[in-house]
């Protein structure tokens, strides 16, 4: 039985780590405490650490492709947590998750095709449909209550007015927090396949769920839905393996599983990164007990951030999450402008966040943190925040 510790603090810095090294770079200054990328303060597990070292003590990084071994853990990974019956033959390894979006976006859509997102969302999303050329349709989250729904009335109305073509869902919703609902999916999917739109759904986040919610993988919706779904997976958030760079691209459709290939290739991606398929497989056959146990952390965490709110800064309401470890949180009672927003993090707090009009322009109030992190660092973050505040 293994016993885990997520409060000791790693030191990241000199580690060409992004949330903790380029400070100057990006924002100018290096006193800041960064909660802003989606990235973990938590190293890995001595059972997981011990597979890649052996990987490493081999000494031989040459081309590299998952086998039997690779594809059983990883189907084993989706039938125990998600229940979930992939197939090998489904898959396409790639770098990422955000590579997967672009590529199905060349992929499945013409130059001036639109492409639908539903704000605020992750930026990538805008940015991928933008850069290559393609239109961006805003189906815009409705607030109400302190709770993010679709608006399914909308959804279609964009679709037809702007003859949308392929719709990029996020699922678990990043950064609104939703687990969508296997009814809400479901929506989704048949006004998508009734109007001949493509779902490609990023499914990154599918292993943080809070208690109480339940992640509906999209591949286990009506088959006719599934058909039409091309769904993006890693364990690069689960597990903070972000720069292994391995992405499982699961695509039940033969048809458009050929499509996306041919894409692929054509970026002259091939092979995946050695340590990321062993890491790949190592965590899916030995990561359930140390991924539990984080997941009953970051409910503390979430705990703790909630009650720090209500008790000393309650002109700052939080979005109650569903899942991911990332927290919308509206500072619109406390701040008047994004101007005034910004100083009051950067300049008063000392912080670094994810600021929320990247997220879509009409959301210049809101912040994105970060809590995958040990609880004295958050505890660090909102002292500091208290005190930007109220002196």
């Amino acid at each position: 039985m293994h016993s885990y510790s997520f409060d000791q603090k790693v030191n990241r810095q000199g580690t060409s780590c992004l949330k903790y090294d380029f400070g100057m770079q990006r924002m100018g200054r290096r006193d800041l405490l960064p909660l802003w990328v989606a990235d973990m303060d938590f190293p890995l597990p001595d059972e997981i650490l011990d597979i890649l070292k052996q990987r490493v003590a081999h000494g031989i990084f040459g081309y590299t492709d998952p086998d039997d071994s690779y594809y059983e853990a990883l189907t084993g990974w989706f039938a125990r947590r998600h229940g979930w019956s992939i197939r090998r033959e489904w898959n396409t390894v790639t770098p990422g998750v955000v590579y997967a979006l672009a590529a199905a976006v060349r992929a499945f859509t013409r130059p001036g095709d639109a492409i639908l997102i539903q704000e605020p969302v992750y930026y990538p999303f805008h940015e991928v449909i933008e850069q290559n050329g393609r239109i961006c349709v805003r189906n815009p989250l409705r607030l109400a209550n302190g709770h993010y729904e679709m608006d399914l009335s909308d959804l279609e109305q964009r679709i037809t007015k702007y003859n949308v073509r392929l719709m990029l869902l996020c699922s678990p919703h990043n950064p609104v927090g939703r687990v969508w609902t296997r009814d809400e999916l479901t929506a989704v999917g048949r006004i998508c396949r009734k109007h001949q739109v493509l779902v490609v759904a990023d499914e990154i986040h599918a292993d943080f769920v809070f208690q109480g919610y339940h992640f509906t993988p999209y591949g286990t919706l009506d088959r006719e839905l599934v058909q039409n779904a091309v769904i993006c997976t890693s364990p690069s958030k689960s597990f903070n393996i972000a720069g292994l760079q391995t992405a499982n691209i699961l695509i039940p459709n033969p048809e458009l599983r050929t499509a996306f290939q041919r894409e692929n290739t054509a970026t002259g991606y091939s092979q995946g990164n050695v340590l990321g398929i062993t890491a790949v497989e190592a965590v899916c056959n030995h990561g359930d007990a140390w991924l539990d146990a984080l997941l009953a952390y970051l409910q503390g965490n979430l705990a703790f951030f909630r009650e720090f709110l209500r008790t000393k800064i309650p002109e700052i309401s939080l979005i109650e999450p569903e899942g991911t470890y990332l927290l919308w949180v509206d500072f619109s009672r406390a701040v008047s402008s994004y101007e005034e927003l910004h100083c009051l993090i950067v300049d008063k707090a000392h912080l670094w966040l994810d600021e929320g009009i990247i997220f879509g322009k009409e959301h210049a109030l809101f912040m994105r943190f970060n809590i995958a992190c040990p609880r004295s660092t958050l505890e660090q973050a909102l002292t500091q925040l208290e005190k930007a505040l109220h002196g």
